[in-house]
């Protein structure tokens, strides 16, 4: 069975971020797959989008819902 579990690594331990339903003592074997912080978009480019929605006077991001997907 494959499951894919984010988690965080805190402390020397790896903290699951949701609940995983494993039997107890269960054997895992997973691959670290690190996060690069630079191509997660930061907060500041969060409000540029939402400031360039807002002068566009198109308020209904629902409308445009598919706009930027691949």
């Amino acid at each position: 069975m494959i499951k894919k579990i984010h988690v965080i690594y805190e402390d020397g331990v790896f903290k699951p971020t949701e609940p995983v339903n494993l039997p107890e003592n269960s054997e895992v074997e997973f691959e670290v797959n690190v996060a690069d912080a630079s191509e997660q978009p930061s907060i500041a480019d969060v409000y540029a989008v939402l400031e360039n929605r807002y002068d566009s006077e198109q308020h209904d991001v629902a409308e445009r819902h598919d706009e930027h997907q691949p």
